[in-house]
């Protein structure tokens, strides 16, 4: 599933979760929902 990719991808670069929304261009909140599956856009 994407939200387990998404997950596993920035576990494994050492990222947390708002390393990535930084990097991403999205707060926070918008990684956690996409791990957790609740949305996808």
């Amino acid at each position: 599933m994407l939200n387990e990719n998404i997950k596993s991808i920035r576990k494994a670069k050492g990222l947390s979760q708002e390393e990535l929304a930084i990097q991403l261009h999205v707060v926070r909140q918008t990684i956690s929902k996409w791990e957790k599956g609740v949305s996808q856009s």
